[in-house]
């Protein structure tokens, strides 16, 4: 008994001297983790509606906190990581969150990046802003990322996240912008969320560090010195370790079972919890509840990550924009038949016009539905006044600004100007640039006291260069000015309408055998690639110039060519042949004295048309395939014979040429296209072979590539003038 009161005034003597120290250590506080009562998807309805009425108007932005927010993020997250790495080497056990975060580390970096690539510099000081609360000054669109992620403990799944967006905006409305944003703001929610379990997981890292430490000394010198253990502890006490869960679980986990000598910083451990009302086993039980809570929520976390890579957006956003809605409206028919890529291009539109008018976004497609229903009431048909289409990207573009009084910046009103008087101002820059140039040169030379006739010779070459460096000044100049234009498309994704039907003719000569089996097997590829039933390939045929009307063996490349386009027609059997040969014969050329096709390529494909008009069938000697197939033909593509059809490129042209605003208006009186296009010039590229046939290719090559079509690029004459340079024969 003597020996117990004596440990007890020790243990109420080392107490003591703890109180007297600091109790708290001086730490970095950080947020909790993104923890709100979990809530159901039609609770989450629900809740969209109260925050949309919480948030109330919104306000603009004043500073940008979000990307120095991300940079925090991933600094800590960092720290983090390395914790629970060192932690491994040493071979100590680890929480199961932190082995969640050192497994999937790759994945927040990635998403870290991706996140700073999509939120470039003053991105969101364009959002609308929360005026009032405790999220005031935040973009209100990531304080709907935040509600998501709280209450779903980190998880986000497609159904809620639509029935919350669509609750809140039938209070608020959201932006184009704030619809887009919706998936950067989930991933900065999303690693905002990890960080602060990382720091919780780093900061017990700290602490299950420092009670490892005091438990290997005290069990090290209970088995060595167990006299000298009272002094351990005493100096456990002086420094004040701190009474949190982690400490004591990780402590209390190691000292117990190990013998009586080892229970004495037991029990002193539990009078010092004594005093805040707790004991060991309620902080073992609340570190274990609190590492399963880190598990879920980091797992969750790291799952909602992934999902945002997987969804589709694109629909999302459609989904969700009033705008899309009022635009579906088309007086026309046309824009839910057009690509997305086109449907958001008029939306952007749409953005910018509101940005700088005091209508919102809906008001201004309501304004733009308007323009086209008055257009169907006029006497004269124009099928192209109606489409929506025509007073966003076409000539009725003024007259939707008018109507929603858009106050455009300088920087449009320019383009808007250089769009207006093209030729002038590119004629003149031309014009201006040369005569400066050439002016600079006489000057110089004059001043050299050159003779006359020297003076005119450099005057003559002087403009002859000046011209060119002109040329390539007012070309840049112009495409930094207008910027490239994107031609709108329909969206042929589901097949080619049978009112557009398409012929893919490549004008060839036969000149071998081998050479016969390379085309059949050229044009078999193609029509791999771009498989549509309203979609039909054909060659377009004649024999190599010679001396005579024909040749021996003329015929069998002719029965070889025609085989191989009957092989194809039952190999790939349908409603129609999809493979014809057209066929012409050698026709006697006086101005060359020698045997060939009439005009080659230019010839063919004016005899071509003449058949898809009804006409001109004596023109060739052999059709091969279904000829009241061609009766139907509305456009024709044509391939040179080492020109690839990249996948579904033949859709995608058609789809381009076949929209209201591209199609060719024709000018009766004048006998020319007035609006539109006649011909449409895709870009060509290099193939990836083909760029290394020579040094020249690889020198006068575009960027090698497989598939030309995935980007738009900016074509001078295109953008400033909208018309395209037709290079061909």
């Amino acid at each position: 008994m003597t020996s117990g009161r004596r440990l007890t005034a020790w243990i109420a003597r080392m107490s003591a001297l703890a109180r007297g120290r600091a109790q708290v250590r001086p730490e970095a506080e950080e947020a909790a983790p993104l923890r709100a009562e979990l809530f159901t998807a039609d609770q989450m309805e629900q809740h969209g509606k109260v925050l949309a009425e919480r948030h109330g108007a919104p306000t603009v932005a004043t500073r940008d906190h979000l990307l120095t927010r991300l940079d925090d993020n991933e600094l800590a997250l960092l720290a983090a990581c390395k914790l629970v790495t060192s932690a491994v080497k040493a071979e100590c056990r680890v929480t199961p969150a932190g082995e969640w975060l050192l497994d999937n580390y790759y994945l927040i970096e990635e998403q870290i990046r991706i996140a700073r690539q999509h939120l470039p510099k003053g991105y969101s000081r364009e959002l609308p802003r929360i005026a009032r609360g405790p999220s005031a000054a935040l973009p209100r669109v990531y304080d709907l990322a935040l509600e998501v992620i709280s209450h779903g403990d980190g998880r986000i799944d497609d159904e809620t996240l639509v029935r919350f967006v669509a609750a809140y905006q039938t209070v608020q409305q959201l932006t184009l912008g704030e619809l887009w944003a919706i998936p950067i703001m989930l991933r900065l929610a999303l690693i905002e969320n990890l960080r602060r379990v990382g720091v919780r997981i780093g900061a017990d890292r700290v602490h299950l560090n420092e009670a490892q430490d005091w438990a290997n000394r005290m069990i090290e010198v209970a088995s060595d010195d167990p006299k000298s253990l009272i002094l351990v502890i005493a100096d456990m006490a002086r420094s004040n370790p701190p009474m949190v869960s982690a400490f004591v679980a990780e402590l209390s986990r190691r000292l117990q079972g190990q013998g009586p000598e080892l229970a004495l910083p037991l029990t002193w451990i539990e009078q010092r919890l004594a005093e805040s009302s707790l004991t060991i086993e309620a902080l073992v039980q609340a570190e274990n509840q609190q590492q399963a809570a880190d598990q879920v929520s980091i797992s969750n976390s790291i799952g909602s990550l992934r999902f945002l890579g997987a969804m589709d957006w694109r629909e999302f956003v459609e989904s969700m924009s009033c705008v899309e809605q009022v635009l579906r409206a088309d007086p026309a028919g046309i824009y839910r038949d057009m690509d997305f890529a086109t449907r958001d291009h008029y939306r952007h539109v749409i953005d910018q016009l509101a940005k700088h008018s005091a209508l919102s976004e809906v008001e201004v497609a309501k304004a733009a539905i308007e323009l086209a229903r008055r257009s169907t009431d006029q006497d004269e048909p124009r099928p192209h006044l109606a489409h929506v289409g025509y007073y966003l990207i076409d000539r009725g573009l003024p007259l939707l600004q008018r109507a929603v009084h858009s106050r455009l910046p300088l920087l449009a009103r320019l383009r808007r100007t250089a769009g207006a008087y093209p030729r002038s101002l590119y004629l003149g820059a031309l014009l201006l640039l040369t005569t400066g140039l050439t002016l600079a040169a006489l000057v110089c030379a004059h001043a050299a006291g050159l003779p006359a006739w020297q003076i005119g010779l450099i005057a003559a070459l002087s403009a002859v260069v000046a011209s060119q460096l002109a040329s390539s000044l007012s070309n840049r100049a112009a495409t930094m000015l207008v910027g490239p234009s994107r031609l709108p498309r329909m969206d042929y994704a589901n097949g080619i309408p049978d009112a557009m039907r398409t012929l893919v003719v490549i004008p060839t000569m036969l000149l071998s055998a081998d050479n016969v089996d390379e085309l059949l097997e050229a044009l078999e590829v193609r029509f791999l690639g771009n498989r549509q039933a309203q979609l039909h390939f054909a060659l377009l045929t004649d024999f190599r110039d010679a001396v005579t009307q024909t040749l021996p063996g003329d015929d069998s490349l002719l029965q070889r060519a025609s085989d191989g386009i009957l092989a194809l027609n039952a190999k790939y059997p349908g409603a129609t042949s999809s493979f014809l040969l057209l066929h012409r014969p050698r026709r006697w050329n006086a101005a060359e004295q020698i045997w060939m096709g009439y005009e080659r390529k230019r010839g063919k494909l004016a005899d071509l048309n003449c058949v898809l008009r009804g006409d001109g069938l004596d023109r060739f000697t052999l059709i091969v395939g279904e000829l009241a197939q061609l009766a139907p033909v509305r456009y024709v593509i044509t391939l040179d014979t080492d020109t690839e059809l990249p996948r579904d490129a033949a859709r995608l042209m058609v789809g381009a040429i076949a929209h209201p605003l591209n199609r060719a208006r024709h000018d009766a009186k004048h006998h020319h296209v007035c609006a539109g296009y006649g011909i449409l010039q895709p870009r060509m590229a290099a193939s990836l072979t083909g760029s290394q046939r020579s040094r020249y290719a690889a020198l006068c090559g575009s960027e090698a590539g497989i598939d030309p079509y995935t980007r738009s690029v900016s074509d001078v004459y295109q953008d400033l003038f909208g018309e395209g340079s037709f290079i061909g024969k």
